[in-house]
């Protein structure tokens, strides 16, 4: 029986390997910059979140949820909910939770410091979806420890909800071309890779847009949905303007970006 992190990584490599074949097979724009160079630095970003979160937050939010269950805490906890609504307004909410975060992230300065490391990327791909500053991840790690506390999401529904969103964020930064017309019908139900990637667009109001990261209703109901970008997907820049010297994108300056 795998422990949940076995279970979170193997469902990890599983969608991190579908995706890059994915990548490989049938690639959506063409890349600018040494993919090999790329993932050096990403991945070693992704790994220092994980070392950092695993000293510095041993606790995980499945064991935040197990307490909350413990102690009757939350609203689904109160109202004793059987196990089918438990699962969708757990996983629907910690959606919405993470929606609203991202929006935060940007509309905040002092938020916005640690975020714009996720968007210095100059192409994005599969590990773009992970590549985060480690105080971000942190204070994402508090935000949905306290939405877990407050609706009473059960254990089991966050392990679901991790592994569903941090597969979604690897999907919709992945570099794949979606036929156009199952990408005009998932984008209805989810966020497609197309529909994301207008969100890393150099124009701010392209940015500041298509925040959602697995479900892709609150982008039309809180009105900040874009549905194509105005230079076109192949010709759009990405990134940061101001941040386009690809040679000083190292690790140590993604780490210390936020602070100068």
């Amino acid at each position: 029986m795998l422990s949940e992190s076995g279970w979170r990584f193997l469902v990890f490599i599983t969608l991190f390997l579908l995706i890059v074949a994915g990548e490989l097979l049938w690639p959506r724009r063409e890349l600018h910059f040494p993919k090999w160079v790329r993932w050096r630095r990403n991945l070693s970003l992704i790994g220092l979140n994980a070392l950092i979160l695993g000293l510095l937050m041993p606790i995980s939010l499945s064991m935040v949820a197990l307490r909350a269950q413990t102690d009757h805490l939350g609203l689904l906890n109160q109202l004793q909910s059987g196990p089918a609504t438990n699962v969708i307004v757990g996983l629907v909410w910690m959606d919405l939770v993470v929606y609203w975060q991202h929006r935060w992230f940007h509309r905040l300065p002092f938020l916005w410091r640690f975020h714009k490391v996720h968007h210095l990327d100059l192409d994005i791909d599969v590990t773009s979806g992970l590549r985060f500053h480690p105080i971000e991840i942190i204070l994402s790690w508090c935000i949905k420890a306290a939405a877990v506390l407050f609706m009473g999401v059960s254990p089991s529904v966050v392990l679901i909800s991790e592994m569903v969103i941090n597969g979604a964020a690897m999907f919709n930064h992945g570099n794949i071309a979606l036929p156009l017309g199952l990408d005009r019908w998932l984008r209805r139900i989810i966020v497609t890779p197309d529909m994301h990637r207008i969100h890393h667009s150099v124009a701010r109001s392209e940015t500041d847009s298509n925040y959602g990261f697995c479900l892709s209703w609150w982008d039309y109901l809180f009105f900040s949905y874009t549905a194509q970008p105005e230079q076109g997907h192949i010709s759009m820049e990405l990134g940061l303007r101001g941040y386009r010297s690809f040679s000083h994108h190292t690790l140590l300056y993604l780490l210390r970006l936020p602070f100068k």
